[in-house]
Order: C-alpha cells, then sequence, then structure tokens
C-alpha cells in the first residue's frame, strides 16, 4: 500500500516493501535445489552413465547364464508342463535373451531342433534370433550409441561405420551368412552405426536362415548321425566355416602385404 509522505512522494508500507521482498528471496533459494536436480538430472541421462548401465546389465545376464546354465536343454530336455505352440513361444523368448546374455546361437539352435524337429525348430530357431537381435540393437541404440559414437576416430572404424550406416541391408546381411562374425558383436556394432531397424532386421532374418536350418537338422537327427539328412546338415555348417576361415586367411596374408 502506498503513502504519501509530507512533499507528496508515494512511499510503500512496510508490509508491502516485505511482501516485494519476500518473491525474490523464495524464488533465490528454489535455485539451488532446481540446479542440483538438473545436475542430477544430466549425470543419470549422460552418455556414459547409460553405457555404464549396460554394461551392468550385459554382466548381469551373463552371469544368470553361467549360473543357470541353459544348454541343460540338450540334455534334460523341455519342461513336460509346457508343450505345442506355447513350448515354442517360451522357447523363442528364452532363445532372444539367452542370445543378448552371449549364449552362442548353434548351441540354441541344436536345442530347437532336438526339441521341436526341423521345421518348428527352425521357425522358432528364426523368431528366436531376430527377438534376441532386436533386443540387443535397442539397448545399444538407447544406451551405447551416444557415448560409443565419438570414439570412432581411426580408419578403419569410419570406415565400418560408414559400411554399416550407408548400406544398412547388405552389410548386416553379408555378416549374418559370413560364420566367422559373432552375433552379439554384430547386433552391438550395428546398434553403434546409423542403420535403420527395418534394415538391421530383415536382413538378420533373411541371413540367418541357412545357418539355422542346418543346425536345427542336425538336432532334430543327432539320434541318427549317418542319416543323409544329418549328413547334409553337417556339410552346410562345416562346408561355409571352411569358407569362412580361407577367406579370413587370404584377407590377412593381403593387409600384411600392404
Amino acid at each position: 500500500m502506498l503513502d504519501a509522505d509530507r512533499s507528496g512522494t508515494a512511499t510503500a508500507s512496510p508490509r508491502a516493501a516485505a511482501t516485494e521482498l519476500a518473491v525474490p528471496a523464495a524464488a533465490l533459494q528454489a535455485l539451488p535445489r532446481a540446479g542440483l536436480a538438473a545436475r542430477c538430472r544430466h549425470a543419470v541421462l549422460s552418455p556414459y552413465a547409460r553405457l555404464s548401465l549396460l554394461l551392468a546389465l550385459l554382466a548381469g545376464a551373463a552371469t544368470c547364464v553361467l549360473l543357470f546354465e541353459p544348454q541343460r536343454l540338450l540334455t534334460h530336455g523341455w519342461p513336460p508342463q509346457l508343450g505345442g505352440a506355447a513350448a515354442a513361444v517360451v522357447f523363442a523368448a528364452a532363445y532372444g535373451l539367452c542370445t543378448v546374455a552371449f549364449v552362442p546361437r548353434p548351441l540354441l539352435n541344436l536345442a530347437a531342433g532336438a526339441l521341436f524337429g526341423s521345421q518348428l525348430g527352425l521357425g522358432t530357431a528364426l523368431a528366436g534370433t531376430v527377438l534376441g537381435a532386436a533386443v540387443a540393437f535397442g539397448l545399444g541404440r538407447a544406451l551405447g550409441q551416444d557415448a560409443l559414437r565419438p570414439l570412432l576416430r581411426g580408419r578403419w572404424l569410419k570406415a565400418a561405420d560408414g559400411q554399416l550406416s550407408r548400406h544398412g541391408f547388405r552389410s548386416m546381411l553379408a555378416a549374418r551368412l559370413f560364420p566367422g562374425v559373432p552375433f552379439w558383436a554384430a547386433n552391438y556394432c550395428a546398434a553403434v552405426s546409423r542403420m535403420g531397424w527395418m534394415p538391421f532386421l530383415l536382413a538378420t532374418a533373411v541371413g540367418s536362415i541357412p545357418n539355422t536350418a542346418a543346425y536345427a537338422v542336425a538336432g532334430a537327427r543327432a539320434s541318427a548321425p549317418t542319416s543323409p539328412a544329418f549328413l547334409i546338415a553337417m556339410a552346410a555348417i562345416a562346408l561355409p566355416a571352411l569358407a569362412g576361415t580361407v577367406v579370413a586367411w587370404r584377407k590377412r596374408h593381403h593387409l600384411r602385404g600392404k
């Protein structure tokens, strides 16, 4: 409230002045709290914090695999309370999670063939393959890309990143068909690049068919190792592996020659 003094000048009353000073004081007290909250939020959501979370999740998943030993499916079989389509769906989900935890796909493919036969085992294993690739790609893209992309400074790393980013489907198809590229490594390398979701998933589904089918048939015919189907499946596994070894050996000498 304004009061007039003897000279005619309007002055603020003590109550009004106290009210006007209280508002800036409250705002000033809130600034440190807001700044601390912003700094905490920035630290939690920073690229390196998210990368640390990704590494912790992968370490925890690998530990669970070592403790529960999913490879026992090959010796003990599938739980008897599950059967038919429900068993296939559960196995596909478990397959995908196991691949994220670095369980080798050949072992899972053999288990799929042994448990469900050649055809259903192939379909179940492919579904698990695509699911596991999608989970790994999503985790790498959300938690690791921002922290790892600034580290792509070497000539070979930049070349690989450019190849994956510009020719996503073709590059990933070759990685899936080539037996020497680990499944998890291809997933996380693709996640760090600028490859799109659809080329990645489509190339994974198409490129994984030959190798997955060979292992599924081998697992389904493991009880008859002299059958033509088992022998053909083993040949389909061994020949690409041998060809991949030869190509890698020649590339090694070619690079040394340079």
